[in-house]
């Protein structure tokens, strides 16, 4: 179904249709009018000789310098040119796809003041399916994602490179192939393609959608290391949580329960102690914060969507240009970093409830380690020390991006976000956390395998998804495929998708 930007409905689930799904988009009509209406203006004030920053000036430290008509005709193509300057390997193809879209909802608002062959462009690229090559590192996150949407700026020129039907192309031939008129840069038309923070909230908008089905993953983990560990049921009552009044502590605890549901342990006859410790027990609370945390960055990435990310900024109606930092990253990335701090901090409880699971001392009588013959086979304890690395990994990424600013362009830029550090961080530590939760699932089935009572039903349709991918331990064996299989397991959300068919939706 194709996706129509406005400039105002644009949303994380639709940008994953887009970048992930290769949706189709399309320009909503009074839009197009829109950026048709700015771009008559635009051209009025430029043969009136009005000063407009980065259309007949230059950029930056060179913001005073007045360019003539001569170079106003030019300007674009060096700019591009100049800010094409990132570095390391190309970026992913749904996180272009992702800004494209995103940038094409910037202009749809009508404010830009670039043509509207250039929106209309951004529109074939994606419904086309030709991506431009885009080097992952160089923006600062202010005066926007430059350095890439410079690069990607460059195929209207005909330059650059792009990935098309599998190939990586000169930017010409992709677009030759696909039947995409070059449109060139005129005044403006530059600037207006690559200012505002457009990859880094792509990136982030996928991200969210990520961390929201991992956090689902972490209460499915949650629920079955508990059963396995025989949990006091009491700190799952939603009761306890809405007392307190924490919206994603109440929506976690009723996951839990959902997981849980037909367990033996749910009747209350099982013995079990008077309180767990903090790792079982606390597990709505601290995934609950998470959640909070990641609505929060998801409210403020659908926000900048939808904005107007640029500069300057073009208003029709009134006759008036105004020069500002819409383009700043800080909105997206404070958030951000707190998000991936989030997902940490719930991989941390991860791997302290895997401890339970295989310390002899915690674990309610399960064999030690996990292994059928302790000593003689070690188990599951080398697995614990593969989620110890990656959570050491992303306590270090978590230090926030946003507050390591450096200055630049010789101190006219002297605040930038660093947005996209904390968009390529998050992006490791997610990677990181479907590890860690991959090896609790693992020890998590390997400690129900051993209980000889009834499982709730999510937590055993969970343990039947994971037993088609990784074999019970009956003997030690190398554990790293069994590591891997389980990671990709997390990370495509077949048991998110298996445990809802029996246990429903989980909010």
């Amino acid at each position: 179904m194709t996706i129509t930007l406005n400039g105002s409905s644009l949303t994380i689930e639709k940008i994953v249709a887009i970048a992930r799904d290769n949706e189709k988009v399309t320009l909503a009509p009074e839009a197009l009018e829109r950026v048709k209406t700015c771009r008559v203006m635009l051209e009025e004030k430029l043969a009136a000789k009005e000063i407009m920053y980065g259309t007949n000036t230059g950029i930056g430290e060179f913001s005073e310098k007045i360019l003539n008509d001569d170079q106003v005709k030019e300007f674009q193509k060096y700019l591009i040119y100049n800010h094409a300057a990132g570095i390391g390997d190309p970026a992913p193809v749904e996180h272009v796809r992702a800004a494209l879209a995103g940038r094409i909802n910037v202009h749809a608002h009508g404010n830009s003041g670039c043509r509207p062959e250039i929106t209309l462009t951004l529109v074939e690229m994606l419904n086309k399916g030709v991506t431009p090559v885009v080097c992952q590192k160089g923006s600062v996150g202010a005066s926007g994602d430059l350095a890439p949407m410079a690069q990607a700026a460059l195929l209207l020129m005909g330059e650059g490179e792009a990935f098309f039907n599998g190939e990586r192309l000169p930017g010409a031939e992709a677009m030759k192939r696909a039947g995409i008129p070059i449109p060139g840069l005129q005044a403006r038309d530059g600037l207006a393609a690559i200012n505002g923070s457009n990859l880094l909230t792509a990136m982030s908008a996928l991200h969210i959608y990520d961390m929201e089905r991992w956090l689902r993953q972490a209460e499915i983990a949650a629920a079955m290391t508990i059963e396995a560990l025989l949990g006091n049921m009491k700190p799952y009552n939603t009761k306890l949580h809405e007392l307190r009044g924490f919206k994603g502590a109440v929506v976690s605890a009723q996951n839990i329960m959902k997981v849980i549901a037909g367990s033996d342990l749910t009747t209350g006859k099982m013995k079990t102690k008077v309180q767990d410790a903090y790792s079982m027990r606390s597990t709505p609370q601290v995934i609950g914060a998470a959640r909070d945390a990641v609505a929060y960055a998801r409210s403020q990435v659908e926000i900048e969507l939808n904005g107007v990310c640029d500069n300057p900024i073009f208003i029709p109606e009134d006759k008036l240009t105004l020069t500002g930092a819409n383009f700043q990253g800080s909105p997206v990335a404070l958030p951000m970093d707190m998000a991936g701090a989030a997902i940490t901090m719930v991989s941390v409880l991860s791997e302290r409830r895997l401890n339970r699971l295989t310390n002899p001392a915690l674990s309610q009588g399960l064999p030690d380690f996990l292994a059928h013959e302790p000593g003689f086979y070690s188990g599951l304890m080398l697995s614990q020390y593969t989620a110890d690395h990656l959570i050491v990994e992303q306590r270090i990424l978590s230090a926030p991006a946003s507050i390591q600013s450096i200055p630049a362009a010789a101190d006219q830029e002297d605040f930038v976000s660093m947005g996209m550090n904390t968009a390529l961080k998050n992006g490791q530590i997610l990677d990181n956390a479907y590890g860690v939760l991959g090896i609790e699932f693992m020890a998590a089935a390997q400690a129900l395998d051993f209980r000889e009572f009834t499982p709730g039903r999510g937590t055993n349709k969970a343990r039947e998804v994971i037993r088609k991918y990784v074999e019970h331990l009956h003997v030690d064996r190398p554990l790293y495929n069994d590591h891997n299989a389980m990671k990709a397991l997390v990370k495509r959300g077949e048991i998110l998708m298996e445990v809802e068919k029996v246990a429903g939706k989980l909010g």
